[in-house]
């Protein structure tokens, strides 16, 4: 990430003179939505607006998923920059957005990202996240976990977590996994899945033929 480039981003998305200097996030997120997420971050913190903004930015995607007029005019292609900023100024204005969010929706307009609004919006969730001590890890299972299975398994998670952090689990099913699991909790990532064993096992097999 070019810090260069995110301060300018915090310059555009902050209401304050005191915009030059970077609030640091808690957690580092990468490429392009995590330049604009974590000027967000920095900016709003500044505005003490950091829980107002994860909110109304929530809500925005909400609305964007069940939305289709909505969803169709963010990413149309041939409609002017200037006209989607605009239209999304009065939006902000008329549904009382505090002023970073509506800054980032405007600059998003303005520089033809807001392609990038899902991703920048979920990784502004997860330095929200972070600022709050939450470790988010995600399980993936071929079955669905029992009440017995998930306890034991957030019991055993939680031994990762340091001490003023809590765990943040959600669990999804794949049934292409054939059994065991894959479970991503914050920067590690396991795959103990049947079926990347099976696909390992066939490399091997295929590799010696």
């Amino acid at each position: 990430m070019s810090l260069m480039k995110t301060n300018i981003l915090v310059r555009s998305l902050s209401t304050s003179s005191a915009a030059a200097q970077l609030v640091k996030a808690p957690v580092q997120v990468f490429g392009i939505d995590g330049r604009y997420a974590t000027a967000l971050y920095s900016a709003a913190s500044k505005n003490k607006s950091l829980d107002a903004v994860e909110k109304e930015l929530t809500q925005f995607q909400k609305s964007i998923k069940t939305d289709a007029k909505l969803k169709e005019f963010l990413l149309n292609p041939v409609l002017k920059r200037s006209i989607k900023a605009e239209a999304l100024k009065h939006l902000a204005s008329k549904t009382n957005m505090s002023p970073n969010t509506s800054n980032l929706l405007g600059l998003l307009a303005e520089n033809g990202r807001l392609g990038k609004l899902d991703a920048i919006i979920n990784a502004f969730k997860t330095i929200m996240a972070a600022h709050r001590g939450e470790v988010t890890c995600e399980v993936i299972t071929a079955k669905p976990l029992d009440a017995a299975q998930k306890q034991n398994l957030e019991a055993a998670l939680k031994k990762f977590l340091k001490g003023n952090e809590t765990l943040y689990l959600t669990a999804s099913v794949d049934p292409s996994l054939i059994g065991g699991m894959i479970v991503s909790i914050g920067d590690k990532y396991v795959d103990m899945s049947v079926a990347s064993k099976v696909k390992k096992y066939s490399e091997l097999i295929n590799a010696t033929a």
